[in-house]
């Protein structure tokens, strides 16, 4: 790994509303590290040439939604994890050129919630999605063992492709509504809930206690997690993931781990 990129940058789109910026520049400024951390909001047919710059830049970075799968694909050379995820979602140029894709958002998940589900053992767990962020979150399950673990996906070929490729035992729900109800653990792994109103599964199906993990994080927290939260429901949103997964990719970047504490009073709502 190059120990100093020539760019940091975020790849997705829309990438305005996301913390990343705010969180790796403090990382950068407590380090003493004269680089900057962009967002890039990418429109996809300039995917192949926004690569090919990233290798000329010797750059590294994140990738976020909806480019973590096309980003694999234009890797030259993926980790292990970032291989059998299915998605990329860091990213630096090896010594020798080549643009290296890895996946923090598994060990992201697991080191976040993992104070959160102090004990997995027999419990029944629903996952919303089958991306790749569903793909990281079951990878990191697979030493939970759980009694249960439900996929729910829209697409019935999407579903059975993902727990295929992961080789996890999971059953799949082309409807979330009977798993929910008796699910102990839900984690929603959708981009639904960025926006006010929107909300990824029906508040009212999950009991009281349910342990509800949602991966994504706004200001203010999600109207998902508030919802399930007043239903009496342990409720987190996924801003300690953020965290987490984004001091991995700092230190794949710069072989040294960043300063937590900073990254976390950079961000609006400090938890």
């Amino acid at each position: 790994m190059t120990p100093g990129p020539g760019r940091l940058v975020l790849l997705g789109r829309p990438t305005g509303h996301s913390l990343s910026p705010r969180m790796q520049n403090a990382a950068l400024d407590a380090a003493g590290i004269a680089l900057r951390y962009e967002a890039t909001d990418l429109p996809r047919r300039a995917l192949d040439e926004t690569f090919a710059s990233l290798r000329r830049d010797r750059a590294a970075g994140n990738v976020t939604i909806p480019y973590k799968e096309d980003a694999l694909a234009r890797c030259d050379r993926l980790t292990p994890v970032a291989a059998a995820t299915g998605a990329v979602n860091t990213f630096w140029t090896a010594p020798d050129g080549a643009l290296v894709g890895d996946n923090t958002d598994v060990e992201g998940f697991r080191r976040a919630f993992g104070t959160l589900v102090h004990q997995a053992r027999g419990r029944r767990v629903l996952v919303l999605g089958a991306g790749g962020a569903a793909a990281a979150v079951l990878l990191a399950m697979k030493g939970w063992d759980a009694s249960a673990i439900t996929v729910y996906a829209r697409t019935m070929a999407r579903g059975e492709s993902l727990i295929h490729r992961l080789g996890v035992a999971a059953s799949l729900a082309i409807d979330p509504s009977e798993p929910a109800r008796s699910s102990d653990i839900v984690v929603n792994a959708t981009p639904v809930g960025m926006h006010d109103g929107e909300m990824p599964l029906d508040p009212a199906l999950l009991l009281p206690g349910t342990i509800v993990l949602d991966l994504v994080y706004r200001a203010g927290e999600t109207d998902f997690v508030r919802a399930t939260r007043a239903r009496g429901c342990q409720a987190s949103d996924g801003l300690a993931m953020l965290v987490e997964q984004g001091a991995l990719a700092f230190e794949r970047w710069f072989g040294f781990a960043p300063d937590r504490e900073a990254m976390w009073n950079a961000l609006p709502e400090r938890r």
